[in-house]
């Protein structure tokens, strides 16, 4: 899938960010802009957290469908999942809102796929965070190379046969809305004594979902940058409530995780060991396509909640927007 430039071939990677189905819809107008430009097809690597796991794991799944994007935004357009997903865990005494909210998944798009699966497509990574560690949990599966589940710590296994609705709800599964996700050792049994890891949300660890495109081993010349997920915003009426500063303290460590992450994929390029990063977020004005959409697309809620078709139209025009642009001044030699 690499790309010849001057005679070199280069690998090109695409990270795609938390953020829910905002963040889902976002990343689908960027994946329409790459496809128009011809560069979609030429990705050799997807690392993809929470809401960029929805969209990439059903990407890489369909791979070689023509219809594989309008499949995408009808999904967006018309599932609500985690209200149901909450209420349906709460009453079923055999079944965690994790399992239903897997259940969904599966249901709707992936139909009882496993990791083996998504061979045909480029190396893939759903991530998710170890609360027995505190690493990075991966589900990596796609190019041409063994499925695996695992972390640098524990180590890896073989998982050609886990599901892909599980591995992308462990993922999604962000906190307090849904539990983790448990592995016994009957699923996951590393080298190292544990009897059982729980995952939640990839985004508490690192919710740009770079650091696998970082790794010596999937190497990449470019690195995009999707970034769908809540930029800190100022806030005129700051919180005085001892709880709700929780959540407000929650978004500070988040914004903090995220500026550091660019800064990391940043100075690694520019010390010559480390991929050419093209970073966009969705609060960014330069490139925009409208005035208004930055504005507007960074409103939207990052929930598990369908999207209606005026929110789906902007998410996708400023994602597309935003790419081309950032493609056109930093990396022209991509679409010369």
């Amino acid at each position: 899938m690499a790309m010849n430039i001057s005679g070199e071939n280069k690998r090109i990677g695409l990270a795609l960010s938390g953020g829910g189905f905002r963040a889902a819809a976002f990343h689908l107008g960027v994946m329409h802009k790459l496809k128009e430009l011809g560069l979609l097809e030429a990705v050799d690597l997807l690392t993809c957290v929470s809401g960029g796991s929805i969209a990439g794991a059903h990407l890489a799944l369909n791979w070689a469908a023509p219809d594989v994007l309008e499949r995408l935004d009808n999904y967006l357009a018309t599932m609500s999942i985690a209200v149901g997903s909450v209420i349906g865990g709460l009453l079923d005494p055999f079944a965690t809102r994790l399992d239903k909210l897997a259940d969904s998944y599966d249901a709707h798009l992936f139909d009882g796929a496993t990791l083996q699966q998504l061979q045909a497509g480029p190396r893939i990574y759903l991530n998710a965070t170890n609360l027995t560690t505190g690493n990075l949990f991966f589900f990596v599966a796609g190019g041409g190379l063994p499925a695996e589940m695992g972390e640098h710590e524990l180590g890896t296994v073989r998982a050609e046969q886990f599901p892909i609705a599980r591995a992308v709800a462990a993922s999604s599964a962000f906190p307090p809305v849904f539990p983790p996700l448990k592995l016994t050792r009957e699923e996951y049994s590393p080298a190292h004594n544990v009897d059982y890891v729980t995952l939640t949300d990839g985004g508490l660890y690192d919710n740009l979902g770079i650091n696998p495109a970082l790794r010596t081993r999937n190497k990449v010349d470019y690195l995009l940058v999707s970034d769908g997920g809540k930029p800190f915003a100022n806030d005129a009426h700051p919180t005085e409530d001892s709880v709700i500063v929780l959540k407000a303290g929650l978004d500070i460590m988040m914004e903090q995780i995220r500026g550091l992450e660019f800064d990391r994929i940043e100075h690694r390029h520019k010390a010559g060991v480390g991929p050419k990063p093209l970073w966009f977020s969705i609060d960014s004005i330069e490139g925009e396509a409208q005035d208004g959409d930055a504005a507007f697309a960074s409103s939207i809620s990052t929930n598990l909640k369908a999207l209606s078709a005026t929110e789906r139209k902007v998410l996708a025009r400023h994602g597309a927007a935003l790419v081309e642009a950032r493609i056109r001044r930093y990396a022209p030699e991509l679409v010369i």
